[in-house]
């Protein structure tokens, strides 16, 4: 079986990538709702992510990860102390992944009212499971970035920008 590790260290930058913005924010910039469209702040987009990231870390050693029992902790939402104090933690259980190998594991996460509660588990891999942080991630933060320009405030220029966007821009500044 494969490494995980690329994958698992790109979760930890993007992870390195919150914790420099959260360190840059005023505790205002961080737990106010961008606007009445977002109707949630950077505190609560960001607390979701790491909700996410906490279910693969708690079920990883059962390969059972449940998505839908996320703790949804409100100080990691308007404390910036306790949100840094996670991404940290999170930082951390990620660095104990690398090095671990492609497996099997079960996911569950409810997909809506047209689904049945039988088909919410499904079998996935911790390299799958890395890869859908990654892209959940960058979904959020881009709400983030959105919340932020709101209130005047410019992240760095590849905060909420998926990878793939960046190798493309970067290939056509080349191609110039």
């Amino acid at each position: 079986m494969a490494s995980c590790e690329h994958v698992i260290d790109d979760n930890i930058a993007f992870l390195r990538q919150a914790r420099e913005l959260v360190q840059r924010l005023t505790d205002d910039a961080f737990t106010l709702a961008g606007s009445v469209v977002f109707g949630s702040s950077v505190g609560a987009h960001l607390r979701h992510v790491l909700d996410h990231y906490a279910r693969l870390s708690a079920g990883w050693t059962l390969r059972k990860i449940d998505y839908d029992a996320r703790e949804r902790d409100e100080r990691i939402e308007n404390d910036r102390s306790a949100a840094i104090r996670r991404i940290d933690e999170t930082i951390d259980a990620f660095l104990a992944f690398r090095g671990a190998e492609d497996q099997a594991v079960s996911i569950k996460m409810d997909c809506g009212e047209n689904t049945d509660p039988e088909t919410w588990w499904t079998t996935s891999t911790l390299r799958r499971e890395c890869q859908f942080l990654v892209s959940h991630t960058v979904h959020h933060f881009a709400l983030i970035r959105m919340i932020l320009a709101i209130q005047g405030i410019e992240p760095a220029p590849s905060f909420g920008v998926a990878p793939s966007t960046l190798r493309h821009h970067a290939r056509l500044a080349c191609a110039r």
